[in-house]
């Protein structure tokens, strides 16, 4: 019996373009797009004998989204008992052969998709061979000369506006290793093999980041594209989402430097802690007379440091070859274009339609659309039941500073939120109205965030109504005038004090005086 792909809308079994060199040993490409600055003096590391550029090519491992593994019907459930979902795959056992697993094909493509990357038709499993106890074949099944998806880019947002691309090398399924558990006992390690198998998607991008600041935000873009798509959960803290950081040095102009690799950052903050201090390193040690050894590092966050593992090893170190048991995997471009037709608005493509379609600026459509369920959240406040869209931007500001500030400061995510997005629709209609003040509807925002309840019939139970009688507004304002007579005279020379008369004013009538009318109405009696 031979290792086939599980039959389904054309697939055979996946393509591919001859793997080039690592990216951190590539200039950086003219790919990165005009959008890309030619050399950034700010992101220059300054050093007593001169400047350096830093230069660095990510390689992120994403475990795929299935309830089951990459060549095996094991769980991939975390938290399970070690060694409670594993199969005899997973555990090497003789005569065991492997089956591919369409929905991680599927969730390749689908991502592939999102990257705006080259689909392969054609791409061959290969046997990584290098030995490690948590390592149960003695080998790994990757691929190496013919990934699944080749070429493809990221756009990126920074600070003040800039946005760069970050070209995509590649993107290849492969195996996940186990773990070795070192505290289980005094003199004995312990192995699991609950991860052993499970699906990854390593992710490797060409060398066009030039600090740390574009590698978290890098990262950060691509786990949103990743999690909008539902090809990986993103979640560091479990390990499904982990970087390989390649980093070198050199003099602004000159050819690249010797890269290091720094294993197994499992956090963004940490991703741009890391390359500072290696980059840091690597300075240090080219300017003491001395040179950089090619080879694989650890990140030490407490330290703040990187220190040696091992040599770094070259891909003839692996001895890979095509895996016997495996078919080349082949689909057609109708499955490509099927799968193609279900991915969702990215983005990107959202970012630009919120602009648009809500006047939103550049930032606030940036804020709302970095994770999928706030965006959602949003549009869902943004828009009428009947279709129509409400304000826009009062939407978005009351969706990112007070929603996102109190969501935050109570540490709960927005499906947590007491606060519904209909609710927070009605609130914003009743400003839009005049019925309520900005002030009320803060108090009224309290009222649904701790008690609930329909917006539009608290403010008439509890007496929130905004006080748009003007006769009422203008008996509260000659009552304070009146008490006020030296002030007032102080006005007619110093108009900057009618903010004392407005605040006077509202206080007096609870908060509920329509502000804009207090105010054109005290410049009238004030003669401002």
């Amino acid at each position: 019996m031979r290792a086939a792909a599980r039959d389904g809308k054309g697939l055979k079994g996946i393509g591919g373009l001859d793997r080039k060199s690592h990216p951190a040993n590539k200039q950086r490409t003219n790919g990165a797009g005009p959008m890309n600055s030619p050399l950034d003096h700010k992101k220059l590391l300054k050093s007593a004998t001169g400047d350096w550029e830093i230069v660095i090519g990510m390689e992120i491992h994403a475990q795929v989204t299935s309830q089951a593994k990459l060549f095996s019907g094991a769980s991939t459930a975390f938290g399970g008992e070690p060694n409670s979902h594993v199969s005899f795959i997973d555990a090497a056992m003789p005569g065991m052969l492997p089956v591919i697993n369409e929905e991680c094909v599927r969730q390749a493509i689908r991502t592939g998709l999102g990257l705006k990357a080259k689909i392969n038709h054609r791409s061959v499993f290969d046997r990584k061979n290098y030995f490690y106890p948590d390592l149960p074949q003695g080998y790994q099944i990757s691929q190496y000369k013919s990934p699944i998806v080749g070429e493809g880019e990221v756009i990126v947002d920074l600070p003040e506006g800039e946005r760069i691309r970050v070209g995509i090398e590649r993107l290849h399924l492969e195996q996940d290793a186990g773990k070795s558990l070192h505290d289980q006992h005094a003199t004995m390690s312990h192995v699991d093999l609950n991860r052993s198998g499970v699906a990854l998607m390593e992710i490797v991008s060409k060398p066009d980041l030039r600090s740390a600041e574009e590698a978290r935000a890098y990262v950060t873009k691509l786990r949103t594209i990743l999690r909008y798509l539902g090809t990986c959960d993103g979640d560091m803290e479990k390990g499904n989402l982990r970087a390989d950081v390649n980093v070198s040095v050199r003099r602004p102009g000159e050819p690249l430097g010797t890269r290091c690799e720094i294993k197994n950052v499992n956090s963004i903050r940490f991703i741009g802690q890391a390359i500072e201090a290696e980059a840091r390193r690597q300075i240090g040690v080219i300017e003491d007379g001395g040179s950089i050894e090619q080879e694989t590092r650890l990140f030490d966050p407490v330290k703040g440091e990187t220190r040696a593992m091992r040599s770094k090893e070259e891909a003839h170190d692996y001895r890979y070859f095509p895996d016997p048991d495996l078919l080349p995997l082949e689909f057609d471009q109708a499955y490509v274009d099927e799968l193609a037709s279900q991915l969702p608005e990215l983005p990107d493509a959202k970012r630009a339609r919120f602009i648009t379609e809500y006047a939103l600026s550049a930032y606030d459509a940036s804020v709302l659309v970095a994770e999928r369920a706030n965006a959602d959240y949003f549009e869902a406040v943004a828009k009428r039941d009947d279709g129509k869209s409400r304000d826009g931007k009062a939407a978005a500001n009351w969706v990112i500073n007070e929603l996102f500030g109190r969501l935050n400061k109570e540490g709960r995510a927005i499906d947590a939120s007491p606060v519904s997005a209909a609710q927070l629709g009605g609130l914003v209609d009743l400003i839009g109205e005049g019925a309520i003040s900005g002030k009320i509807a803060k108090e009224l925002f309290e009222i649904l965030w701790n008690e609930g309840g329909d917006p539009r019939e608290l403010v008439e139970k509890r007496g929130l109504r905004q006080v748009t009688d003007m006769g009422a507004i203008e008996a509260a304002i000659d009552a304070v005038i009146a008490a006020n007579q030296d002030k007032a005279e102080q006005a007619k020379a110093k108009p900057t004090l009618i903010g004392w008369f407005v605040g006077q004013v509202m206080k007096s009538t609870g908060g509920k005086a329509n502000p804009q009318a207090v105010n054109e109405l005290l410049r009238q009696k004030l003669g401002i």
